[in-house]
């Protein structure tokens, strides 16, 4: 993991710093009990919040860096999680590492987005098949980052698999322990899933 945690505009952000983001001092991720005085009310929408990580972002109206939210600042309002595309108001303050939500104001879940009618990322890689259709167990799968891992076995490395494969294959969903047969070859950052299929009398995940 890179140790830049830096949070800035989201193009310059390393991915690895969302993941630190859960790791941050306790004063800064739940807030301190004395109300700082340079608070900035900002509105946006919710860009992506993951309540297993309990924390997720904001993008702020006015064109402004992601704003960190995090899930004890939602639960201090009575508010347990936001989706995606939600508005949101809150009060904001600035730390060393970027704005992070100190109150929500206001949250308005009906502007959300389904998790069905979100765009999947696409890929734009083609991988070319050198397996024949193995058995594979789901060792990991988040739908709507698009993407999940699948193992063969102890010892063996992790099978990465794109959601548009499955969607090529009639697959919405994949949950961790299921087992399916893949057929993959090497992509950019090792082992990829060319192709992805249910096992006999398997139905599809539902949406």
């Amino acid at each position: 993991m890179s140790d830049d945690l830096g949070f800035g505009p989201l193009g310059a952000r390393p991915a690895s710093s969302y993941e630190a983001a859960s790791h941050r001092p306790a004063a800064e991720v739940a807030g301190e009990t004395e109300r700082p005085l340079d608070l900035v009310e900002i509105s946006g929408r919710i860009k992506w919040f993951d309540v297993a990580k309990g924390f997720g972002f904001i993008v702020p109206d006015d064109g402004s860096p992601d704003v960190l939210l995090h899930v004890t600042c939602l639960r201090r309002e009575g508010h347990q999680s936001a989706s995606e595309g939600a508005r949101i108001v809150v009060e904001a303050v600035q730390r060393s590492r970027g704005w992070q939500a100190f109150r929500v104001i206001s949250l308005d879940q009906s502007t959300a987005t389904h998790p069905a009618e979100l765009p999947m990322p696409r890929t734009h890689v083609t991988v070319v098949p050198t397996s024949g259709l193995e058995t594979a167990v789901v060792k990991w799968f988040n739908r709507l980052r698009g993407f999940g891992f699948l193992s063969r076995g102890d010892g063996t490395a992790d099978i990465f698999v794109h959601m548009e494969t499955l969607r090529r294959y009639g697959i919405a969903e994949l949950k961790p322990g299921e087992t399916v047969l893949v057929r993959y070859g090497d992509g950019s950052k090792g082992l990829m899933a060319a192709e992805v299929r249910l096992v006999d009398g398997a139905l599809p995940a539902s949406h």
